[in-house]
């Protein structure tokens, strides 16, 4: 069982930056891609990005491009996302995910293993 704990979280004012990090309990798949996901008050959890293993490919929710960027450090098993430009709309619990079931390169990829989530709030 693949365990995956989230850091990073926390209030940042409008135009700031946050760096999520996500750590796996053991090794994932050789082939395993991962992803971030988010869910705001009162809305369905959405994709916000996703690499592959390699971190040669990655893929991004349009509402993100530009402003985000998904990493990952194999050696250490752990995945970020470095969010710039952040805006009050960005504000939600922001999930890890790892071991992709679907293709990556898809509007709402699914994926067998989650994070306990990390909250992002940013104020105005």
């Amino acid at each position: 069982q693949v365990q995956l704990v989230e850091s990073g979280g926390g209030l940042v004012q409008a135009g700031g930056s946050l760096r999520l990090s996500c750590a796996a309990s053991e090794r994932t798949p050789s082939t395993d891609a991962k992803g971030w996901f988010r869910q705001a008050p009162g809305k369905e959890r959405e994709f916000v990005a996703g690499i592959n293993w390699s971190g040669g490919n990655t893929y991004y929710a349009d509402s993100v491009k530009g402003r985000f960027t998904i990493s990952r450090d194999n050696a250490k098993n752990t995945v970020f996302l470095q969010m710039n430009s952040l805006k009050p709309e960005d504000t939600a619990v922001y999930y890890c995910a790892a071991h992709v079931l679907t293709l990556l390169a898809v509007p709402n990829p699914q994926f067998q293993y989650w994070g306990q989530g990390t909250l992002v709030t940013v104020s105005e």
